[in-house]
């Protein structure tokens, strides 16, 4: 087997072992709403409450050694003390690339309230970038890898799935965590109570 070869059976692979994992999760697109579930289940809007997720992992995130699409390292250290939206993807997830122009939408329509929106890709930098010349994104995007699964783990990601989205306040506290793709009024509603 020639090494393209091997990588897409690998790529698939990994696909396939983290639908196997979090397949509820990811096809349903449930998300880990931070509001309680009586409130969810009549459809009201309340400010979300801290999740599961600590201090410490946010802390991880913010120090995390990422690099930006041209290669330069990069942290998530000077947005701290805004509202951070950050999204986990990968140039081959689907469901990623789907919400990508929505997630710009959103960017652009928050942007002036203090909301910061960053992807992280959890791709390689050839990828990502190859896929940023073909899908404008006007918000950072930086690469961590693989290993950038970890970090999602670390902030509620237990499936291991794409796409994944966390919602940090301005103090550094998760306000809501999302697996699979964005619903923009849910992710509205999380912003306009903040």
């Amino acid at each position: 087997m020639n090494t393209k070869a091997t990588l897409a059976v690998a790529a698939v692979a990994i696909v396939a072992a983290a639908l196997g994992v979090g397949a509820r999760q990811w096809l349903h697109g449930n998300a880990r709403s931070t509001a309680p579930a009586a409130q969810q289940a009549q459809g009201e809007s309340a400010a979300p409450q801290a999740a599961a997720p600590t201090g410490d992992a946010v802390a991880q995130l913010m120090d995390a050694a990422l690099q930006d699409v041209s290669g330069k390292p990069q942290t998530l250290a000077p947005y701290k003390g805004r509202v951070l939206v950050v999204n986990f993807w990968a140039s081959w997830c689907a469901p990623c690339v789907a919400e990508m122009p929505e997630l710009v939408r959103l960017h652009d329509a928050y942007a002036g309230k203090g909301v910061q929106f960053v992807g992280i890709g959890v791709d390689s930098e050839q990828n990502i970038q190859n896929f940023l010349k073909k899908v404008p994104v006007d918000y950072p995007i930086l690469v961590s890898g693989f290993g950038g699964a970890d970090l999602a783990r670390s902030l509620g990601n237990s499936a291991g799935a794409l796409p994944f989205t966390v919602v940090i306040d301005a103090n550094g506290v998760v306000r809501s965590t999302k697996l699979g793709q964005v619903a923009p009024t849910e992710l509205r509603r999380t912003l306009d109570a903040l």
